[in-house]
């Protein structure tokens, strides 16, 4: 990491689900530019961490957002300051067209068409098809297409490949790629090979804790680590799904 302040600065979160401690203290930064990977094992607080992040759950200890303080702040009030979302579970409004799901994202500032049909031209030709009868991947491009509508400062991005074909993890890491030209990422994402593709820095949390943030590369190229601490092979993680 470097002496610049971080984009985002997350220090001493702690989380309660009913009875559950799931967040115990995570720290860690990110630097602004680039994707930054939130990893870990299933269960460990990778999600909790981003609806933290976004207010969707309340949280104690601090969220810095480019030296502002937006810890407890209401969720619409953290969007509005460029923080953009994709839920794991995509949450497409199955009965609206594709073009009716995007307009619903626009904020105030312009909507980014040309660059959002430019990533995903094959949701430009389904415009008035409901994202209901979109299959699993075309409803993860719209699910993404929504977040990147709007200039967003972070965009927060919750296992984006999950249950998609190889082909379609490819693309989709693509378009990852191609996103974090100009904006910042922090990507929760399972398959090693995705991270490997895109990610410049990892967070790696365990139980509720912090136990890696450094350069990706640097946990990647270290197997008997990546093993230790996500259960996976390098080989396995690059598989795709």
């Amino acid at each position: 990491m470097t002496d610049r302040q971080p984009l985002l600065d997350v220090r001493g979160l702690h989380v309660y689900l009913g009875q559950s401690h799931v967040l115990q203290g995570v720290s860690f930064a990110v630097r602004e530019g680039g994707v930054t990977a939130l990893l870990g094992r299933n269960g460990v607080g990778k999600t909790t961490t981003l609806r933290a992040l976004l207010g969707l759950v309340r949280p104690r200890g601090r969220v810095e957002l480019a030296g502002d303080d937006v810890t407890g702040l209401p969720t619409h009030r953290i969007v509005q300051r460029g923080v953009g979302y994709v839920p794991e579970d995509r949450d497409v409004f199955a009965g609206l067209s594709v073009e009716e799901n995007l307009r619903l994202a626009e904020r105030d500032g312009g909507a980014r068409y040309d660059l959002v049909y430019g990533l995903f031209p094959e949701l430009k030709a389904r415009a008035r098809q409901r994202a209901g009868t979109l299959s699993g991947g075309q409803q993860q491009m719209v699910a993404i297409a929504r977040a990147l509508l709007n200039e967003n400062r972070l965009l927060l991005v919750d296992e984006p490949t999950k249950g998609l074909a190889p082909l379609l993890v490819k693309e989709v890491a693509g378009v990852l790629e191609r996103a974090s030209e100009t904006e910042t990422i922090l990507l929760v994402e399972q398959n090693v090979g995705v991270v490997q593709a895109v990610a410049r820095d990892a967070v790696v949390l365990d139980q509720g804790r912090v136990v890696y943030a450094g350069p990706a590369r640097e946990l990647l190229e270290d197997a008997a680590r990546v093993k230790q601490l996500l259960g996976v092979s390098r080989a396995e993680g690059a598989a795709g799904r």
